[in-house]
Formats: structure tokens, C-alpha cells, sequence
């Protein structure tokens, strides 16, 4: 019975979760006349190609999905070395305040991230940044939970283990990339997904940072499609349901190191 119970619960909490995708997946293929219609519609339609043409015109698809794609990667990969540097800094090395350095890190995470758009606008704007992909890019490279995350990771690498590619003559760059980043693999996949997921959905920086359509990102561009008088919910649906997709592709090709990464981050301390 016990066994019964749990398989209806995990496909009710499995419904709950992959409903709204679903329809989401159908209302793509639908007319906007026919999204809200009663009864709902959860089957395909004929509209999926007609949709997505008529967002490929209104908001230029290829060109705001290469935009988003391109910063999404350059900023997760950036924001991984960072983290990775900084984290083994702070894990392996003695220097005069890494204490004080580490706590002052840390109360950053306290700080919404609304209060420092404004001086981060600024500094964009007086080195002539702005409306530009270092703008969207150069903000996201400090993630201080990144960081945070790197070092706990790092506390539990033995320092005999680096201390014997030492003497056999590795430097520490050698050491970083040849012993350090194969053990932590699993962690960096799982960073690796939550950053490119808050590179890809981000909206309100890119929004304040760009002024042209030509450089906007997928949720900007997006934004631009909701009318004051009329919204073609077709083209919204279709662009959603993209916005989705990398998400998902992604998470399926890294998802045994995703777990990894998160069972290690509750193992260690």
C-alpha cells in the first residue's frame, strides 16, 4: 500500500509540475483566439509555424536568442573562473584578512540586488558601456554565493594532495586545472546551471542596460510583445516555450553532475 501511495503522490507532484509546461507546449501551437478558449485546448494545433514566424518578425528571434545565448554563455563561464579563483584563494591560502575579506564577501548576500543597479549603472555609463554586451556581461562575473560555494567545496580537498603536485613541479595554475577543477566537477556543473539559468531569465538589468532592439535579450524582447490594447498571446507562448528550452537540454545533459554537486555542497562542511 505504502508503495501505491507514494507512486500516486510522486505522479500527482509530477502533474502539478509538468502541467503548466505542457500547456504552455499546446498553447504555442494555437490561434490567439484559441489559448484562453473553454474548454481548454490540450491538444496541438496548426499555428506553431505561423506563431513563430510572426515573432521572428516582430522582435527578431535568431538575433535575440544569438544575443541571450552568447551573453548567457560568456557570463556563466566567467562567473565560474571567478568563483573557482576566488574560492581557492580563500580555501588554500594564508594572507593577512582572508577572514575579514570572506565575512565582508558573505554580508553581500544580505544586499538586494535592486539597491546596486543604480551604481552599476554609473560605472557603465562613465566608461562608455552601456547598450553594450560588456554591460550585460561584466556585472554577472562577481557571484559572491559562488564563491561561497567554491570554498566550503574546496575546504574538504586534502592539502597533501596539492602539495604532492607541488613538488612534482606543477604550478599553481597547473595544480588549479589538473587537480582542483577534475575534483570539482560536480560542484561547478551544479554552479554552471544556476548561473546560466540567471544569465538566461535575467530582465531587469538588460532592460535598464540596452537601448537598442538590436542588442536585446530574450525576456526584453519578449516584454516588448505586451500591448496596451492587444497582445498576440500566440507569439508570447512560442517565445516562452523557447526561452525554456535551453533550460531543460541543459539540465538533462548535466543533471548526474548537477546531484553530484548538490550532495557534495550538504556533505561538506
Amino acid at each position: 500500500m505504502k508503495g501505491w501511495t507514494l507512486t500516486f503522490v510522486l505522479a500527482a507532484v509530477f502533474a502539478l509540475c509538468a502541467g503548466p509546461f505542457y500547456w504552455l507546449a499546446m498553447a504555442a501551437t494555437h490561434a490567439n483566439s484559441d489559448i484562453f478558449s473553454w474548454p481548454p485546448r490540450f491538444y496541438p494545433g496548426d499555428r506553431l509555424a505561423a506563431n513563430t514566424a510572426t515573432l521572428e518578425e516582430s522582435i527578431g528571434l535568431l538575433n535575440v536568442l544569438g544575443n541571450t545565448l552568447f551573453v548567457a554563455v560568456v557570463q556563466t563561464a566567467g562567473a565560474l573562473v571567478v568563483s573557482l579563483l576566488a574560492g581557492y584563494a580563500f580555501a588554500k591560502f594564508a594572507f593577512a584578512g582572508r577572514n575579514v575579506f570572506f565575512v565582508l564577501l558573505l554580508s553581500t548576500l544580505v544586499i538586494p540586488s535592486g539597491v546596486t543597479i543604480i551604481p552599476i549603472f554609473e560605472m557603465m555609463n562613465d566608461i562608455g558601456l552601456i547598450d553594450s554586451y560588456p554591460a550585460l556581461i561584466l556585472p554577472g562575473l562577481s557571484v559572491p554565493f559562488g564563491v561561497f560555494l567554491m570554498r566550503q567545496s574546496l575546504l574538504a580537498l586534502p592539502d597533501e594532495l596539492l602539495d604532492a603536485a607541488r613538488v612534482d613541479g606543477a604550478g599553481e595554475l597547473r595544480v588549479l586545472w589538473r587537480v582542483v577543477v577534475p575534483v570539482m566537477r560536480p560542484v561547478l556543473a551544479a554552479l554552471a546551471v544556476f548561473l546560466f539559468l540567471g544569465a538566461w531569465n535575467d530582465f531587469l538589468w538588460p532592460l535598464i542596460a540596452l537601448r537598442t532592439p538590436e542588442m536585446f535579450t530574450l525576456p526584453v524582447a519578449l516584454a516588448t510583445l505586451q500591448g496596451l490594447a492587444r497582445t498576440d498571446f500566440g507569439q508570447v507562448m512560442v517565445g516562452t516555450a523557447i526561452s525554456s528550452l535551453p533550460m531543460i537540454v541543459l539540465f538533462l545533459i548535466l543533471q548526474k553532475q548537477f546531484i553530484s554537486g548538490l550532495l557534495a555542497g550538504a556533505t561538506k562542511g
